[in-house]
């Protein structure tokens, strides 16, 4: 918000001189800081007309009706990790801070863009062990590896929470703790995560039978901890609800060039010959929608992957869609696809 320091009061305040500030801001709210401009409190209408029903009277420290614990966002979240928390906790406002505390702006819930919250599950598979990207995966899971300076599991989520969905889901089997200890319950996020874990590894579809069947009433999101893309999950969810599929797979072209000239032959004899021939392929892009059905009929403790999965259900007569991937993507597999990772990071 541009007039947000006029909302700025004095630790030294008294409620009459917070109240002639409030008023005068025209937001209902005052921002209290230190002579460092460190955020100590915020104070509400709700908070000033509490004050006065206890018999506080205007000559109050401000410091002692203000709530001195206030949900707070940092300057690096995106508008939609703001506005996920401001949903969560129906706040009409939302001081920004550093690191340190120090107040660097305000947001309001009625300027800024409400994106619908979708309640289709995610869940997101962050348990492999990363051998390929050792000696890097050697105390670090491979998706708590920092891409710029946020974990790739991070960037996962925010992509998730920026076309507003909030229900999280994560399998961990490797160094579990590191990626409990970092995203906790959501909180931080303004979203839920809840997580299954695979005392032995159960394959990529496997965990899928951990999870609190109960809960998954929605087409289910699941998608591997390694991925970096830019695709339109909204889109994707409408596409797999247009096709009344069991489940949809994103899939990604993939192309081989031949590096010789390929001859065709008809017994002794040359039909044709290609030079360097391109073969084009799609690929499993470790993206699905998978129905409440499909992930209810995964047993516990059952090890699968998921290709066989959904082979078993195109065999049973299912339907399985694929969703082609035309925006970037990037499987973080290699040492090579991490290096590439961070470079694109430091173009944008």
């Amino acid at each position: 918000m541009k007039n947000w320091r006029q909302s700025i009061v004095p630790h030294s305040s008294n409620l009459a001189s917070a109240l002639e500030i409030m008023n005068h801001g025209r937001l209902k709210i005052g921002l209290v800081v230190d002579d460092d401009d460190v955020l100590l409190g915020v104070l509400s209408d709700g908070d000033v007309r509490r004050a006065l029903l206890e018999n506080f009277n205007l000559e109050t420290p401000v410091t002692r009706v203000m709530n001195n614990t206030p949900k707070t966002a940092l300057s690096d979240w995106t508008k939609f990790q703001i506005i996920a928390m401001m949903d969560k906790y129906d706040l009409l406002h939302m001081p920004i801070v550093s690191e340190d505390g120090q107040l660097k702006g305000l947001v309001s819930f009625q300027e800024a863009l409400r994106k619908q919250r979708l309640e289709n599950p995610v869940f997101i598979m962050a348990g492999g062990f990363g051998k390929r990207l050792r000696p890097l995966t050697n105390d670090c899971p491979k998706p708590m590896l920092k891409i710029g300076s946020k974990p790739i599991l991070e960037h996962i989520l925010n992509n998730f929470i920026e076309e507003g969905f909030y229900r999280f889901f994560i399998s961990t089997h490797y160094l579990p703790e590191i990626i409990r200890d970092y995203f906790g319950d959501g909180e931080k996020w303004g979203v839920s995560i809840r997580y299954v874990h695979e005392d032995e590894p159960l394959g990529t579809g496997g965990a899928l039978g951990l999870l609190p069947h109960h809960d998954i009433n929605q087409p289910m999101f699941m998608i591997n901890g390694d991925l970096l893309t830019s695709l339109s999950l909204r889109s994707f969810l409408e596409f797999h609800e247009r096709q009344k599929g069991v489940a949809t797979m994103c899939v990604r072209e993939y192309q081989h060039q031949i590096p010789f000239g390929v001859v065709t032959s008809e017994g002794s004899k040359i039909k044709s010959m290609i030079e360097k021939p391109v073969h084009r392929f799609f690929v499993n892009a470790g993206i699905y929608l998978l129905e409440p059905a499909l992930v209810r009929s995964c047993l516990p403790g059952t090890k699968v992957d998921m290709p066989t999965l959904l082979e078993r259900q195109i065999h049973d007569g299912k339907v399985v869609n694929m969703f082609p991937i035309h925006e970037d993507w990037l499987d973080i597999g290699r040492i090579d696809d991490f290096s590439k990772a961070q470079i694109e990071a430091k173009s944008k």
